[in-house]
Order: C-alpha cells, then structure tokens, then sequence
C-alpha cells in the first residue's frame, strides 16, 4: 500500500483548491461512509444554497478535479453557561453568543486513504473563513458543530482533537449529536 500524503495548512494548496457549490456545478461522484452525507452534497446542498440556508464549499483535487471532500456552513449561535462563558473570558450579560457552524464535513472514502488530514484541514479552513467574515462583516466569537455521534462514533475524538470541546449547555446523553465549539480567538 502506497503512503498516504499528509496535508496541512501549509502544503494543501499544492493538491487541492476550493470551489463554492454552484448550480453550474457538475458534481462527479463522491462517496463517504455515511449515505446522509452523500445525499446532503446530491440532492439538499444546492437547494439549501439556493435557499439562503448552506453555503457548500467543495475541497478538489488538482491532479482529476474530483471532490475529496466538503464542508457547508452556516450561521449560529450558542448558549453558554456562566462557568463556560469564564471559560472564554466573555463577561456579557446575555448568554447566547454568535458562531458560525460546520453543518455538515465529509471526506471521500478514495480520498481518504490517499491523503492523511483532510478532515483536519476542512476545519482550518472554516476557521479561515470564519476570521475573513469577523475582518470584514459580521462577528462569531465560535466555529461549532453538532459531532454526528450516531453514524461515526470517532467523531467525537476527531472534534476533540481538533480542539472543539463539548457545550454544557446543550448536553444531552440521548442525543444522536453533541454539540461542540471551538472559540476562534483562543
């Protein structure tokens, strides 16, 4: 078996680009492990754009021009409770404060097993885009997501490592998700 290529901040650009989802956009084939992910990029991304509700940002090769991943984002805002919100250093009277999320985040099985870290990029990358939208127009102090803990137990581990942590706030055990944030600033 052929080494898989780590990809990093640093080197990324040399194998992948980004494309925002598009209705021109002719989606090649893609397949993760979790069907409601390959449906999401099929059937609901370009209605959720359409819709004002998701932006989808596909992750392409260089080499074939086929997506290795995506990640459709949106806006959000978190509850916080006051030991967390200490946490973070935010003395505000309310508690909710703003985010942006990672609604849905896939990596193509084919792809996965030639590059190591895509995931781990994707997330940087939302970082990213989420410093650009605090610079230039509106504020989220947080990236979030809801970690799929229902179709991939090791979702939480990856998040976790990641630096994203649990939100008291929104714990619930019989959940099939746990919501999870990373503060942007810290």
């Amino acid at each position: 078996m052929r080494q898989r290529v780590n990809i990093t901040s640093k080197n990324a650009h040399l194998h992948f680009y980004f494309e925002k989802l598009n209705s021109e956009k002719v989606l090649t084939s893609f397949n993760c492990h979790i069907n409601e992910y390959n449906y999401y990029l099929f059937q609901d991304a370009i209605r959720s754009l359409k819709d004002h509700i998701a932006k989808t940002w596909l992750l392409c090769e260089h080499k074939t021009g086929n997506i290795a991943g995506y990640m459709a984002l949106i806006m959000d805002s978190i509850k916080l409770s006051l030991s967390e919100k200490e946490l973070h250093n935010l003395d505000y009277p309310f508690k909710t404060i703003p985010a942006m999320k990672i609604a849905k985040l896939a990596v193509d099985l084919n792809f996965s097993e030639k590059y190591k870290g895509i995931g781990t990029f994707l997330i940087d990358s939302a970082m990213g885009i989420a410093t650009d939208c605090n610079d230039d127009y509106c504020a989220a102090r947080f990236l979030t997501v809801d970690a799929d803990i229902e179709h991939d137990e090791g979702v939480l581990a990856f998040y976790q490592k990641n630096g994203f942590i649990p939100n008291a706030e929104l714990y619930n055990k019989n959940r099939k998700t746990i919501s999870m944030r990373k503060d942007i600033y810290q």
